[in-house]
């Protein structure tokens, strides 16, 4: 299987949570992008739930035209070096323009709207579909790399998208930003989350360790 080498970045506590809303008021945080930056991903990916927070427009799609696309597909509306990826299974975010040395690139499954995908058409912003019910990882990881050139790609969020990728065996590497506080709050998110119950811990290899001044510890491991 060719895929892109995946790193997953994430800014957390030192207990392992990262609501976005905790983690700013933090130490660490000011070296957020600038350890992504060092990960030398043009591309990132983010989930539905973050990318509502973060990225999409207010609001929900919705059509009265039930008719679903029913198989795979993609359509690339942008050619660029690197993509803002957005996982978003039945297609339900609303989007602006996007930046377009950036473009937004939506992944769903087969089941979404046809008339959402074409919503994405009318605004040249690019998607996958894959996967009859939920996204088919390591299909869309495939297609990133066969049709839209992505050779790097880092996940920046959240856990449950963080946990899908784990799961399947996608991820290369694991990019921790530790922030020298503690949430504890319970029911936050942490930075893998979701996966059965019935799966045995993955191991990693430490690569490497920076501190910095304001107390944040950067690690890095291979999986």
């Amino acid at each position: 299987m060719k895929k892109p080498y995946i790193v997953c970045h994430m800014m957390m506590a030192a207990d392992g949570r990262i609501d976005c809303g905790m983690t700013e008021k933090i130490a660490g945080v000011s070296e957020y992008y600038q350890t992504l930056n060092a990960l030398n991903a043009s591309s990132t990916v983010s989930g539905r739930i973050t990318a509502e927070l973060e990225l999409a427009q207010p609001g929900a799609f919705f059509t009265g035209e039930k008719l679903a696309l029913g198989h795979e597909s993609f359509r690339k509306n942008a050619d660029a070096a690197g993509y803002e990826i957005i996982m978003d299974t039945t297609g339900k975010l609303l989007w602006n323009e996007g930046d377009p040395d950036k473009p937004y690139l939506i992944i769903t499954c087969e089941s979404v709207a046809k008339a959402y995908l074409d919503y994405l058409d009318d605004k040249k912003i690019s998607w996958i579909a894959c996967g009859k019910e939920r996204i088919d990882l390591e299909k869309a990881a495939e297609i990133l790399y066969s049709e839209f050139g992505v050779e790097r790609l880092a996940i920046v969020g959240g856990g449950h998208i963080n946990g899908g990728f784990l799961d399947a065996g996608l991820i290369d590497e694991v990019s921790l930003l530790i922030g020298p506080a503690i949430d504890g709050r319970e029911g936050m998110t942490a930075v893998f989350d979701g996966r059965p119950s019935n799966r045995e811990p993955v191991h990693m290899k430490l690569i490497d360790i920076v501190r910095f001044d304001d107390g944040a510890v950067w690690l890095r491991y291979i999986l």
